[in-house]
């Protein structure tokens, strides 16, 4: 048996998967490489079986989306790492060996994000993970080398190996072990942070979390979902909320998501402002959807929370008011 199974959440994904699984199957044979799909209504399963016979199908019955999509696709496997990686990603030679190396030596690291550079300009990091992220006081997530809308170029800047507070569920290493103590995904975020929830509780349980930028994939990223889609707006704002409510200390729970409800006010009129109505009213909607489920993932806080959980007090001010746009200059 190998010691990675790498599974790709599909659904109507044919396009992504004849452009990005060949590198994958090329440079994974050291690895178990499994094609996880939310019941495609396109022909992506006989693609996969026609042309990559090594890769394994397992089948949903419905979109479940990403969380309870591999919470179900991961119950079955036995590899004692798993990679669950984004459709539309190129991996590059030798890309598992420094992740296999880092969980076999550091027996206290449960999760772990390679470096995360732009499919369309590899020059860049890519938005969704870059060099590992982190969340400032009041939830926003940040990056090294990607803060808000600005990209950093990669000058090897990042190729470090340090502890992040959170990994990109673009392309997400994690012990089989870790995400069965943690029950894996919460699936009332459908998409977008859960794999941030993820982290967040595994922090509190007491795992570590690092980058390790000597392992290289490039993400298209916006493939499944475009940026400039009202319904990821939605998502992100909703599921960062509920995140905090989850996950956020007691002394800070309620005056922290007051200042985020306002925070995101201002993003709205921000939106306004530029011309993208369909935007702010998702905010709106998102505000809604978390007063209506918010009992409900009040009952999922634990007993034990970080105190010390964020590494910057507010990357809002500094990057809207300071005009701070890099991670180095935001630390």
């Amino acid at each position: 048996m190998s010691k990675i199974a790498i599974v790709i959440l599909n659904w109507n994904g044919k396009k992504l998967l004849e452009e990005f699984l060949p590198s994958v199957v090329k440079y994974s044979q050291s690895a178990t490489v499994y094609l996880a799909d939310n019941a495609s209504t396109d022909d992506s399963i006989s693609y996969v079986l026609n042309h990559f016979p090594t890769v394994k199908i397992i089948r949903n019955n419905d979109n479940y989306g990403y969380a309870q999509g591999y919470n179900i696709a991961l119950k079955e496997l036995e590899e004692p790492y798993f990679a669950l990686v984004n459709s539309d990603v190129e991996v590059t030679t030798n890309w598992l060996v420094p992740i296999v190396e880092l969980f076999e030596k550091e027996t206290a690291v449960s999760i772990i994000q390679p470096k995360i550079l732009d499919y369309k300009d590899k020059s860049k990091f890519e938005y969704a993970g870059a060099a590992g992220g982190f969340i400032d006081s009041y939830g926003f997530p940040y990056c090294r080398g990607r803060v808000f809308n600005s990209i950093e170029v990669d000058h090897g800047q990042y190729d470090d190996i340090v502890p992040i507070f959170w990994a990109s569920g673009a392309c997400f290493f994690i012990r089989k072990s870790t995400f069965e103590d943690l029950n894996g995904f919460d699936v009332d975020f459908f998409a977008h942070q859960e794999e941030i929830d993820l982290c967040w509780r595994a922090k509190n349980a007491g795992h570590q979390i690092l980058y390790c930028g000597t392992s290289t994939i490039y993400h298209v990223g916006g493939a499944t979902l475009d940026y400039q889609n009202s319904r990821k707006t939605y998502l992100n704002f909703r599921n960062s909320l509920y995140m905090l409510l989850k996950n956020l200390p007691s002394k800070h729970l309620f005056g922290t998501i007051f200042i985020r409800l306002c925070l995101d006010g201002l993003a709205g009129f921000k939106f306004l402002f530029e011309g993208k109505p369909k935007h702010c009213f998702a905010i709106v909607q998102a505000h809604f959807g978390f007063y209506y489920k918010a009992a409900h993932f009040y009952k999922k806080r634990t007993t034990k929370q970080l105190l010390s959980y964020y590494d910057c007090k507010s990357v809002a001010k500094q990057y809207f008011l300071r005009n701070k746009k890099k991670y180095d200059e935001i630390i």
